[in-house]
């Protein structure tokens, strides 16, 4: 599995390591039960302390993707659908909006003026 950081990424090593991993395996580089190698060998692959591997795989059983099992390492659970995930912030974002009294209009809006 070919995992590496952008150290030019201002993002935290945690979030990069988790995104790193989630692409392995929506690209087909480890699959559903499969079992990942251990935290530090991924840490060692990355360049980075096992805690952040640790902290990215526990952001990931979070998600649903890996499980845990005691003596059988980290297990792949299923694939990543972005789609998902994206329109799941959307809704909290829309949400959150509507808290402060701006519309989807305004999100919308506002996406538009970033891209």
């Amino acid at each position: 599995m070919l995992l590496s950081l952008d150290l030019e990424d201002d993002r935290p090593l945690h979030e990069q390591a988790a995104d790193a991993i989630r692409r392995a395996i929506a690209e087909g580089e480890v699959e559903p039960g499969d079992r990942l190698p251990p935290a530090r060998d991924l840490a060692d692959a990355m360049r980075v302390n096992a805690n952040t591997v640790l902290r990215a795989l526990r952001e990931l059983r979070a998600e649903g993707l890996l499980e845990f099992r005691r003596g059988r390492g980290v297990t792949v659970l299923r694939k990543p659908d972005p789609e998902a995930g994206l329109r799941t912030r959307a809704r909290e974002l829309l949400a959150d909006a509507r808290r402060h009294g701006y519309t989807a209009a305004d999100l919308a809006r506002w996406i538009e003026e970033e891209s």
